[in-house]
């Protein structure tokens, strides 16, 4: 038997899905329920999930799914999926069409191999991705990698951390960017422009300044944010 009070978010959510396509988030989720915290509704939601009474869509923020109700235990319609999915699969996007912004889920991002804080390496493309808390992204396009070397220690990345990136090919002066060199290799390193130069700064007093011309230094993003792995 359920709680009243997954009771309660069982049907909130099924409220907010046949009214307005999309979930509700964990702010909401907890005002509505008047509980103190979001732990609280994530703990309702991963035992309403291991009931089989709701699923979560993968890859999305916000997306939930009811799977059935515990009054009668019928499958809802799969037209109430959270974000829309099948209405805007079989319409046409409108100009005024946005995607609902990340509230406190977590969301997946591209992971682009290995970025050098040290000597710049080749930036390798792939297929991954990494799940990252949406809180800890703004708006915009945002990719991950992961970085290799001690170049940038003195600003609190290590080896192994996975930077947080806004995709951008703009940067101000003193920002820590992930800067493309030469077309082929990729160095997380903070942007000067000197004397009508680029310079690359690590934040390492053992690694000197790398220079060049301002054609041969592509920015790709800025730095976003930090994941760090503890073992």
């Amino acid at each position: 038997m359920l709680t009243a009070k997954q009771h309660e978010l069982i049907r909130f959510i099924q409220e907010r899905l046949e009214e307005t396509g999309i979930s509700p988030s964990f702010e909401e989720m907890k005002e509505a329920l008047d509980l103190k915290s979001k732990s609280g509704v994530h703990r309702l939601i991963s035992a309403l999930e291991e009931r089989g009474f709701i699923r979560r869509l993968p890859n999305r923020a916000r997306a939930l799914e009811v799977i059935k109700q515990p009054e009668d235990a019928t499958p809802t319609p799969r037209a109430a999926v959270a974000n829309d999915v099948v209405s805007r699969a079989t319409s046409k996007p409108s100009a005024n069409d946005t995607a609902p912004e990340p509230a406190n889920d977590v969301i997946e991002i591209p992971l682009h191999g290995r970025i050098a804080a040290g000597a710049p390496i080749e930036a390798l493309e792939g297929q991954s991705s990494l799940p990252v808390p949406a809180a800890l992204l703004g708006p915009g396009e945002h990719y991950a990698l992961e970085v290799s070397g001690d170049s940038m220690i003195e600003a609190g990345i290590f080896d192994g951390d996975f930077a947080l990136v806004k995709r951008t090919d703009a940067a101000r002066d003193g920002e820590i960017v992930v800067a493309l060199v030469r077309g082929e290799e990729a160095t997380l390193k903070y942007l000067h422009k000197d004397k009508g130069m680029v310079r690359l700064d690590p934040a390492n007093g053992a690694y000197e300044a790398q220079i060049y011309q301002p054609a041969e230094v592509q920015v790709q993003g800025k730095l976003a944010g930090l994941l760090r792995r503890y073992h």
